[in-house]
């Protein structure tokens, strides 16, 4: 096995933190990774890692060796873009992972496109509202709105989305509006949610900070459509993406409530697990995608006073409470 294969899987596993992870993201078993560390130390003489049952640790000599290494895979790379035109061809299966609706509405139809410009690009989507694993379940990328928690994944921003509490006309008129975040106790609230979430929750803004409120719900669902659905009949509040149910809005099918406690916004993101050597079908996915994602919205939003459904808190949020990925 050429020796700067090698390196690529010492890089790779030190990222990840385990050879298990490293094997998954690479396609490799952890015994080949393993031999692979191997090679590595019996070629240069020295031990890499201290290893113990719970966990690895790069020696000195390991740390030494990995840090150059980047200075090496960097020099690569470059010399390969020097011959290239457009770089590595992009290749290989691509396993991505996105919200139901917002998968249904982008992803899926831009996904034939990506395989008609580059046919040797495999594509298999995986919807769900659930946050998949990347790691453990060997994804390359993943679509994620949501306010994103610290992570060690690289995150390119897509865009910030306001969201809306909404219900239709007639709930309204049966149930009255919610003049206060204590009121919607009082309310019939629909809300998202999947196993190993937490307990039914809101995030609202309350003056220039977030407050969580325990709400009751006797619907329930794992599909952020069929919260919209149950809106559209009168079946309660919904929290919304405000550009998911912007056609609604304008239609009068749906009204905002509780306009002056608007949900916290969430981060529309493309993420993935490479911090190098990010494959050229995970960085045409992700070119892609923010193009044609931030297309959707504007079109989406267009023609509609956002500031009279929800009043945006773009700017209350302190950078203090933003996720620390590593943005790019």
């Amino acid at each position: 096995m050429p020796f700067i294969d090698n390196i690529r899987v010492l890089v790779r596993t030190v990222e990840l933190g385990s050879f298990t992870a490293a094997g998954r993201s690479m396609r490799l078993s952890a015994g080949v990774v393993s031999q692979r560390i191997g090679s590595l130390e019996e070629h240069l003489g020295c031990r890499l890692f201290n290893r113990t049952t719970r966990r690895m640790q790069l020696t000195e000599q390991g740390r030494a060796f990995y840090e150059n290494c980047l200075d090496v895979l960097a020099a690569v790379e470059r010399a390969q873009a020097s011959v290239a035109t457009k770089g590595a061809r992009p290749h290989g299966m691509l396993i991505i992972t996105a919200p139901l609706g917002f998968g249904r509405r982008v992803v899926a139809p831009m996904l034939p496109q990506i395989q008609v410009d580059h046919p040797e690009i495999d594509c298999f989507l995986r919807l769900s509202d659930y946050f998949v694993d990347l790691l453990t379940e060997s994804v390359d990328v993943a679509v994620r709105m949501a306010t994103l928690p610290d992570s060690s994944l690289t995150m390119r921003k897509i865009a910030h989305v306001d969201r809306v509490l909404c219900a239709s006309p007639a709930y309204v008129d049966a149930h009255g509006e919610p003049r206060s975040i204590g009121d919607l106790l009082d309310h019939r609230c629909l809300m998202l949610r999947f196993p190993g979430a937490r307990r039914l929750k809101w995030s609202l803004m309350d003056g220039g900070s977030v407050r969580e409120i325990s709400v009751l719900s006797h619907l329930v669902a794992d599909d952020g459509d069929i919260l919209t659905q149950w809106a559209l009949a009168g079946e309660g509040i919904a929290m919304k993406p405000l550009f998911e149910v912007a056609e609604h809005l304008r239609s009068g099918a749906l009204v905002p409530v509780l306009r002056n406690n608007s949900p916290a916004p969430v981060t529309l993101a493309v993420l993935h697990a490479y911090q190098h050597m990010v494959p050229a079908k995970v960085t045409t996915f992700s070119d892609l995608l923010i193009e044609r994602a931030r297309a959707h919205i504007d079109a989406a939003l267009d023609g509609l006073d956002t500031t009279s459904h929800c009043r945006s808190s773009r700017t209350q949020i302190s950078a203090s409470t933003l996720p620390a990925f590593r943005v790019v």
